[in-house]
């Protein structure tokens, strides 16, 4: 398509603008886009990511369980990336099941994931994400330049994806 010479410069910044609106407005729904445990499941065993449960479980209603019923798919993204990228062993063992706390980033509504400690992911996040001093609750966390921050909670990392 060719523009006219007559358009206003103004009507076409206003286009432009109106674009890229649009494009961070699809950018921040599929972020937030829910997968099914099914889907999740799929997407992360084939990249060689495991959970575990105390429970053997994956039912959202069970705090015991291990659930990816709901998580949103820019968490399942976040994690395949901190795989791919540190090429560590990752292996989650909270998702979206009840028990958690509450609150809009919380693991219920999609955005935090829970993952084992192991040596070479402990070392990945200390090396390559900002220290940023303690969560109110006193635990260390450390935030990448996506935003997303890695909280040590002593048994486990618990990982928000914005």
């Amino acid at each position: 398509m060719r523009l006219s010479p007559m358009l206003p410069r103004a009507a076409f910044g206003l286009t432009v603008a109106a674009a890229a609106m649009l494009f961070a407005t699809i950018g921040t729904a599929s972020a937030a886009t829910k997968l099914t445990q099914a889907q999740a499941a799929a997407k992360l065993n084939a990249a060689g990511v495991t959970h575990s449960s105390s429970g053997n479980c994956t039912t959202r209603t069970n705090a015991k369980c291990t659930s990816y019923e709901q998580i949103n798919a820019g968490t399942v993204d976040g994690v395949l990336t901190l795989k791919r990228a540190s090429g560590c062993g990752v292996n989650i063992t909270g998702g979206t099941e009840v028990g958690h706390a509450a609150g809009t980033y919380s693991h219920y509504n999609g955005y935090k994931v829970d993952l084992s400690h192991n040596s070479c992911l402990d070392g990945y996040v200390k090396r390559s994400f900002t220290y940023i001093g303690k969560r109110g609750d006193g635990y260390p966390q450390w935030k990448a330049a996506s935003g997303n921050l890695y909280c040590d909670e002593g048994n486990h990392w618990d990982i928000t994806y914005f």
